[in-house]
């Protein structure tokens, strides 16, 4: 029996210029004790369609036509009041972005509970009874103290699983999970899934998730559904789906998804001309070298905590290095150490043999010709007033190089370079799609021509096929230009497909390093085969 069944559902949204469709004629089924994943881009309409399903659609958005049954019954014209009955108690929702779902000023304790009192239960003991119980269920140590805490004072990881323990307070039959793990890393993503799982098992309940991961949908759902622009282009069992697509658009899904790559590894490190060249002048073969790095950072009322510890490694010339890890790990404090963005308390950073550790004044500032870094959220690190132009040459007009015609006419040969239109010259960040941004945040560190680029997250906000085409580019450029990459992620599959070498951190120490093939192949270290094994995609489809 479906829990869930969709048809011909059709969502708009207000415009400036009127009413505009997204969602075209949707459908889907869940049946009971089912995981259904719903696939795509942003853009899709899959947040959208499962929104639609309990009437939380953003300002401006409407279901114009199309049926909603939940457990037989249509609820697609119910009002606003009858949905709520429905929300919680038969539709449970995981959002996901825990940061903006939980209340800043209120303690989770009282956020859990909110739902039961919402949904009659008036007696404070037994909610709270429940509260402590429902925390306890999704994993939370010490639930009485996380019932006191408040969200800023949890991880990322704890926070989604309070909101799993709202989504699940009033047992629903049907659990929409938007995106739950897009935002952690792999190991606390398989756990939040895991979790999920054993809920699914052991309460009969179906889950709705929404993902652009193929590899989360692979590891997780008995049954894909493929949306593009607001229509489904292809649905059936997951292993006949992965295993031969017949869309285009699923197999090109399928063909950028890094989970699901085979394991081919770079072996062309070096440009031969690079290579040719730093052969015959005998130089120092080595971009970057890092020896017993050290960074620590005072904390109230406690000892100072050492974020950096005794952290060495090198990257050759023109190739690409990964610093992998959780977060915590000290992976961006050391990629800021590198960047000379923070000072070391300990150690040696040399840059083609030159010490830099020790740089003060104009001389650090001129390592920013040599070094440049690019960060996790274009959209944050582009200044909104500023055309893309403006943005491209500011490097060139911070070092006072050539004339105002002369820096734009170098922002367009960039531009170029990393296959935008010349058009966006003009445009600010907010007209641009989030790859855009990345491709201007991109060709804003190559203006004044650095010889390493230090690339912190660079591709983990990024659906696959816009992640895919940022890898590829990054790539060409090295290839091109020669450039030195010092790569920072948590994410695994992304790290096999763009380095060389890897360096894997954990609390601040390097555990385990070498060259890509051998640390997937043949990892030495638990920590590294923990984080391994919690890649999407690796494992069977969920029973």
């Amino acid at each position: 029996m479906s829990v869930l069944e969709v048809e011909g559902l059709r969502v708009s949204y207000q415009t400036r210029a009127g009413r505009r469709e997204v969602v075209h004629g949707v459908g889907v089924a869940v049946d009971e004790g089912d995981v259904v994943a719903l696939v795509g881009e942003s853009g899709s309409g899959k947040s959208t369609t499962a929104h639609a399903v309990i009437g939380l659609l953003p300002e401006g958005g409407r279901v114009e036509v199309g049926t909603i049954r939940v457990g037989g019954v249509d609820i697609s014209g119910w009002s606003q009041k009858r949905l709520r009955s429905v929300r919680g108690a038969q539709i449970g929702l995981v959002p996901q972005d825990p940061v903006s779902s939980l209340d800043p000023v209120r303690p989770i304790g009282v956020q859990v509970g909110e739902i039961l009192r919402l949904h009659g239960e008036r007696d404070r003991l037994k909610r709270r009874s429940r509260v402590l119980e429902l925390l306890e269920r999704v994993g939370l140590d010490d639930p009485l103290l996380r019932s006191h805490q408040y969200p800023h004072e949890l991880s990322g990881g704890m926070r989604q699983r309070v909101l799993i323990a709202t989504a699940i307070a009033l047992r629903p039959r049907l659990i929409i999970a938007d995106e739950p793990t897009s935002a952690l890393d792999a190991t606390v993503q398989r756990r939040i899934l895991d979790l999920i799982d054993d809920l699914r098992r052991e309460e009969g309940t179906s889950v709705l998730l929404v993902t652009h991961d193929l590899g989360v949908a692979a590891d997780r759902a008995q049954r894909i559904v493929v949306l593009n622009h607001g229509r489904v282009v292809e649905e059936g069992p997951s292993a006949g789906i992965l295993s031969a697509p017949s869309d285009a658009y699923t197999r090109q899904l399928l063909a950028d998804a890094p989970a699901l790559a085979t394991d081919d590894f770079r072996r062309t490190p070096v440009p031969l001309f690079l290579r040719d060249a730093a052969a015959a002048a005998g130089e120092n073969p080595y971009a970057i070298a890092a020896d017993g790095l050290v960074k620590e950072f005072e904390v109230h009322g406690r000892e100072r905590f050492r974020a950096v510890d005794d952290v060495s490694f090198r990257v050759r010339r023109g190739t690409t290095h990964a610093l992998v890890g959780e977060s915590g790990s000290g992976k961006t404090t050391t990629a800021r150490l590198i960047t000379r963005f923070l000072n070391p308390d300990g150690g040696r950073i040399e840059l083609d043999g030159v010490d830099i550790a020790g740089l003060r004044g104009d001389a650090l500032r001129q390592l920013r010709r040599r070094i440049q870094l690019v960060y996790q959220n274009p959209f944050s690190s582009l200044d909104p007033r500023q055309s893309v132009a403006q943005i491209v040459a500011e490097p060139l007009h911070n070092f006072g190089e050539g004339t105002r015609a002369q820096r734009r006419d170098r922002a367009a040969e960039l531009i170029d370079r990393v296959r935008l239109p010349a058009d966006v010259l003009e445009r600010t960040p907010r007209e641009l799609s989030g790859g855009q941004r990345q491709r201007v945040a991109i060709a804003r560190a190559l203006a004044i021509d650095p010889e390493v680029v230090v690339l912190d997250e660079a591709v983990s906000a990024l659906d696959v096929t816009v992640q895919a085409r940022i890898l590829e580019l990054l790539e060409a450029l090295q290839q091109e230009l020669g450039l030195t990459y010092l790569f920072i992620s948590h994410d695994l599959a992304v790290v096999r497909r763009i380095s060389h070498t890897v360096s894997v951190m954990r609390r601040g120490r390097v555990v385990e390093s070498g060259s890509t093939e051998d640390i997937f192949t043949a990892a030495t270290h638990e920590y590294t085969r923990e984080l391994l094994a919690a890649v999407p995609g690796r494992t069977e489809v969920a029973a």
